[in-house]
């Protein structure tokens, strides 16, 4: 056993590696787990646990050990680590042969990584930190239907964050009273309006009604406007059956843009819904409902960019990424790892945003975080700060809680961002110089004005509960 020191850039960490045997290969699926033992139970114990179960092993020696290769299939945790700040828990770093993992399954892959293993009396507490999927297991996944470029042409939108908006109340309007308000945000400037995550075909509000007075509201929109414009119909269905039924009449009703709430519905259910997608020419919009319950504790469950990186090789074309600046929970740096885990071809490791492994996606396309959750138009220069161009911007109450009403919104929003765009293709400090360019384009758009004067207290000031380990002190 050797003890290795090195820089990661961020400070120093201290790895432990067992045989160089068991050293990680090419086309190996790596994982980092973040371990808290019991108490009594070394590091190189619960490693080794965590390592087998998610693999061949198990709690004692069987006989049919000896009617397979398991040097070829066993997992190997090759390194032990020092979680910075914290000496309750540690990062265990193990290679699984790929033969392990049914191709292009991210379900199968979940299920062994994250199975029985999380049930452990030996471990108090068990995160899966990071994963490095092996270009040619990404290569085997179908990844996002269209993608960003492919997206832009579609709707001929260049150069800008898009723009959308959540329909509020979200839950009780009517499907006529729900589609009035998306033709008025639509009208007044936005790209998109969208379901929320839990809204599905209530009593209130039935899936067709509310699909056919939306269609009606953004050919409107359309006609009024000479732009091409979207509503996330939510197809999330109690069955799979239904699901389809709903996306194929989206499709009959000529809209671009589908929604599913990936984590609730399942990633097989998820991963049929995107190949439908592809092979119809329908753009797909992901919700994220449910991760928190997975990813908010620092030691038990899955991080965020697992679930990014796992979303991207199932499909979608956006992902919500939260916004840093509104009311969801969101470390900056880790927010900008895993929006460069949704947009990059390569993603380097790099610890200070919370990355553990490179990460190859090849010719896979990206596809666009949605910085959603509380905002307004005084959080768009931050937002172009952070997100850049290649973004969707979703608001919500900050379009539909404008005091002129949901048209005057939606235009708000579209100056507010066009006006930081501009600035920041002039090479300006958008962020530091917010308010100066908020101020300059609420001269020629009282719209603007008027938003900027009804949110100018409002904020989001909380401290993160999952912050970076690397930032822990």
């Amino acid at each position: 056993m050797s003890v290795t020191t090195y820089d990661a850039g961020v400070q120093e960490y201290r790895l432990t590696y067992w045989d160089p045997e068991y050293a990680p290969k090419d086309t190996d699926l790596l994982a980092c787990f973040k371990i808290t033992p019991q108490e009594g139970v070394s590091r190189e114990e619960a490693a080794a646990a965590v390592c087998a179960e998610s693999s061949t092993g198990t709690w004692t020696t069987v006989w049919t050990d000896l009617l397979t290769d398991l040097d070829h299939y066993k997992g190997r945790a090759y390194a032990i680590e020092d979680v910075p700040g914290d000496t309750t828990c540690f990062y265990a770093f193990v290679a699984y042969p790929l033969d392990l993992f049914e191709e292009g399954s991210v379900v199968n892959v979940l299920t062994s990584l994250a199975g029985n293993v999380f049930g452990f009396k030996a471990i108090r507490a068990l995160r899966l930190e990071d994963l490095r999927f092996p270009l040619h297991y990404v290569l085997g996944c179908g990844g996002p239907p269209n993608g960003m470029g492919v997206e832009r042409d579609k709707l001929n939108k260049y150069g800008r964050p898009l723009l959308g908006c959540t329909i509020k109340p979200k839950l009780g309007l009517s499907a006529k009273n729900y589609g009035r308000a998306v033709y008025e945000c639509l009208r007044g400037g936005l790209d998109f309006t969208k379901d929320d995550e839990n809204v599905n075909s209530q009593p209130f509000m039935r899936w067709r009604q509310r699909f056919e007075f939306v269609a009606d509201a953004v050919k409107s929109a359309e006609a009024e406007t000479g732009e091409r414009k979207g509503h996330y119909l939510n197809v999330t269905a109690p069955t799979v059956e239904e699901m389809y039924k709903r996306a194929e009449f989206a499709k009959q009703l000529n809209m671009p843009i589908i929604m599913h709430d990936f984590l609730t519905a399942g990633f097989t259910a998820h991963t049929s819904l995107a190949n439908w997608c592809r092979e119809n020419g329908m753009l797909l919009h992901v919700h994220r409902a449910l991760h928190a319950v997975l990813d908010r504790s620092r030691y038990h469950g899955i991080h965020f960019r697992v679930l990014t990186k796992c979303l991207r090789l199932s499909g979608g074309d956006h992902l919500h990424s939260g916004t840093v600046v509104g009311k969801l929970e969101g470390d900056r740096e880790a927010t900008l790892g895993w929006i460069d885990l949704m947009r990059e071809s390569f993603v380097p490791e790099n610890r200070a945003r919370g990355i553990f492994f490179d990460q190859d996606f090849g010719h896979m396309p990206g596809l666009f975080p949605v910085a959603s959750g509380g905002i307004h138009v005084w959080h768009v220069p931050t937002l172009v700060s952070i997100f850049g161009v290649d973004a969707v911007m979703q608001f919500g109450g900050g379009t539909l809680g404008h005091p002129w009403g949901n048209a005057a919104g939606g235009a708000a929003n579209r100056v507010a961002v066009e006006a930081c765009v501009q600035a920041l293709n002039e090479g300006r400090d958008v962020a530091r110089e917010g308010t100066e360019i908020l101020n300059a384009a609420a001269e020629h758009s009282p719209e603007l004005g008027a938003a900027m004067e009804t949110w100018k207290e409002i904020k989001f000031e909380f401290d993160t509960v999952d912050k970076l380990d690397a930032a822990v002190g």
